[in-house]
C-alpha cells in the first residue's frame, strides 16, 4: 500500500470495487462459463428464458416477512437457481447480494414455492403419439409400446430431531436419513414424471400406490423399471406391462435368450439415471437438506428435474 495515501481513500476505492462485483445476473452476459458453474444454466438469453416461463407472476412476487426492494427479479431468481446448484449457505449469499440473511431465507422459500407452483400446473405428461415420435430409433424398434422409465431415488437430509421423524426417513439401503422420490422419463429423455417427496423409508411400490401414476398410462402401455419394481399387479388391471431385468431369485442360471433381452432392457433404462445424474448436478440433492429445505423437499425436487427440462437433451436420436 502506498502510504502516501490515505487510508480512507484506499477504503473508497476498495468499496466501490465490491459494488462492481457484487453478484448479479447482468454481470454474466459474456461469462456462460460462471452462469452455468453458478446456476447450471447455459447463457444468459436461457436464463431469461426459463425466468419468463413463469410469467408475469414473477415480476409482482413480493417476498413475505422482508422487505427485499434493493434486489431485482432477475437477480433473486439468480439467487435462488445459485441455491439450488451450489447450496451455497445463506450467510455467504448474503454478502454476494448485500442484504440479510433473513431476507435471503425468505427470497427463497418463497421463489421455490412460486416456481413449483407455476411449473406444476404444466402438463409435462405427452401423449403416447409424442412419446413414439421422438423415441430414438433403436428405441422404437425394441420396446415401442414404452410410455416411460421410472426409478426411484434418494436424497440426504440432516437427521430430524423427532423420532417419529428419525424412524420414517431412515433408509435401510443408503443407511442415512434420506427423501425419496419416484421420476419417470420418456425414451427421448424428458423428465415426464415427479413424485412427491417421500421419507426414506417407504418403497418404490408405496409410493407408486400414492402418486398418480396408475392413472396416467393407458392400455397397452409398458414402463420400464429396474429390479426390484414389483408394481405388475397395480398396472395388471389396465393392461399395462412392465419390462425390467429378470430376478435371478431361486434360480440357479438363466437363459441365453432372458440374457440377451435383459441387457436390452439395461441397456435402455440408463437414460433415466443419467437424467437422474444430471439432476443431481443441483449440489442441494447431494448434500444434506436443512430442516427448512427437508419441509420444501417436494418442491426443491420437482424445480430440479423440472429445470433438467430446459437443457440439452443427453439422450442422443439414435439410443
Amino acid at each position: 500500500m502506498d502510504t502516501s495515501i490515505p487510508v480512507e481513500k484506499h477504503v473508497s476505492v476498495a468499496s466501490q470495487t465490491l459494488k462492481h462485483r457484487m453478484f448479479s445476473a447482468e454481470n454474466f452476459r459474456n461469462d456462460t462459463a460462471g452462469l452455468h458453474f453458478y446456476t447450471g444454466v447455459e447463457n444468459i438469453e436461457k436464463f431469461f428464458f426459463i425466468l419468463y416461463t413463469l410469467g408475469p407472476s414473477a415480476f409482482c412476487l413480493q417476498c413475505i416477512f422482508h422487505n427485499v426492494v434493493n434486489i431485482s427479479v432477475p437477480n433473486q431468481f439468480f439467487l435462488v437457481l445459485m441455491k439450488l446448484r451450489r447450496h451455497t449457505t445463506n450467510f455467504e449469499q448474503s454478502r454476494m447480494f448485500e442484504t440479510s440473511e433473513k431476507a435471503v431465507q425468505n427470497i427463497i422459500i418463497t421463489w421455490i414455492n412460486f416456481m413449483a407452483k407455476q411449473w406444476g400446473e404444466i402438463n409435462i405428461w405427452p401423449s403416447g403419439d409424442l412419446v413414439r415420435y421422438y423415441a430414438p430409433t433403436r428405441f422404437k424398434k425394441k420396446f415401442p409400446s414404452t410410455r416411460v422409465i421410472v426409478d426411484g431415488t434418494e436424497f440426504p437430509i440432516k437427521k430430524p430431531k423427532n423420532p417419529k421423524s428419525q424412524q420414517k426417513t431412515f433408509s435401510t439401503y443408503k443407511n442415512r436419513n434420506t427423501v425419496k422420490v419416484l421420476v419417470g422419463s420418456t425414451p427421448g429423455g424428458l423428465v415426464s414424471f415427479i413424485s412427491p417427496a417421500y421419507g426414506g423409508s417407504a418403497s418404490d411400490r408405496q409410493i407408486t400406490e400414492r402418486s398418480s401414476l396408475m392413472t396416467c398410462c393407458d392400455p397397452y402401455d409398458s414402463i420400464m423399471a429396474d429390479r426390484g419394481f414389483s408394481v405388475q399387479d397395480l398396472f395388471a388391471t389396465q393392461n399395462v406391462a412392465i419390462n425390467m431385468p429378470t430376478f435371478f431369485k431361486k434360480k440357479n442360471r438363466l437363459t441365453g435368450e432372458t440374457v440377451i433381452k435383459d441387457r436390452k432392457i439395461s441397456s435402455k433404462r440408463v437414460h433415466i439415471e443419467r437424467i437422474i445424474g444430471l439432476a443431481k448436478t443441483f449440489k442441494i440433492l447431494t448434500e444434506p437438506m436443512t430442516a427448512t429445505e427437508t419441509n420444501l423437499s417436494t418442491e426443491i425436487t420437482f424445480v430440479c428435474f423440472f429445470l433438467c427440462n430446459f437443457r440439452k437433451c443427453i439422450v442422443s436420436k439414435n439410443a
